[in-house]
């Protein structure tokens, strides 16, 4: 896995590198240094590691909304010695929000949870048959499915909306696991793409998708256990 860590403590840097050996590590001490190898060399890596306090101009909350910019998939995780950014770190879909000082276990975790998702995201389809052709849309990209009659509309990270004949119940059946849940009678949702769930209904991005009494207990169960997933 290719990590980037920026953080301008040398203790806390070297600390961190040390728990991740057998990685691909990229060190960096400031936002700029990063910030220049991915606009200069298209550098991009699994996992960045942000420490919030950095020194400059540029605090690692700044770098991460730069980050997103550059690189809209990046998987984001913040170090700092408080939580007083945990709601911006919220804001910019950070993966995972540690306090340091950060240990071995939590470091092993959050690379547990991360290359968990590489494999989901890399390895598995939603395959759609289309104007006779066989088309695959990776998990990683969907958001959520909806249903309109016999028209399932595949929603994207991208923004692009994928149509195609068939019974929502049916790729219910094929997409069967951990990622996916049936939420309500038209909807099925990629639980990993969730910003949060309120009331009866579940955040996606910019969406808001009901949630239905019958599916409401087994949506709950499945999010909850994949928002902790890791935590102890």
């Amino acid at each position: 896995m290719k990590i980037a860590i920026c953080d301008d403590c040398r203790e806390d840097i070297l600390s961190i590198k040390n728990f991740l050996g057998g990685h691909d590590i990229k060190l960096y001490s400031d936002a700029d240094s990063l910030l220049g190898d991915m606009e200069d060399y298209h550098m991009r890596y699994d996992l960045y590691l942000l420490d919030i306090y950095l020194k400059g101009a540029v605090n690692g909350i700044e770098l991460a909304k730069k980050l997103r910019f550059l690189d809209e998939e990046a998987v984001i995780c913040f170090v700092s010695t408080s939580d007083d950014f945990y709601r911006e770190a919220y804001d910019l879909y950070a993966l995972q929000y540690l306090i340091k000082p950060v240990t071995r276990e939590d470091i092993k975790k959050l690379v547990d949870k991360v290359a968990g998702n590489l494999i989901r995201n890399k390895e598995q389809s939603i395959c759609i048959k289309r104007q006779g052709e066989i088309c695959t849309i990776p998990y990683g990209k969907v958001l959520y499915v909806s249903s309109r009659g016999h028209i399932l509309s595949v929603y994207c990270k991208d923004g692009t909306m994928e149509e195609f004949k068939g019974k929502l119940s049916d790729l219910e059946l094929q997409v069967r696991g951990d990622t996916f849940c049936r939420c309500h009678q038209s909807f099925l949702v990629n639980l990993y793409q969730v910003d949060r769930m309120s009331g009866n209904e579940l955040y996606v991005s910019d969406y808001r998708i009901p949630i239905s009494r019958r599916y409401y207990a087994e949506v709950k169960k499945h999010y909850q256990k994949i928002l902790f997933e890791g935590v102890e």
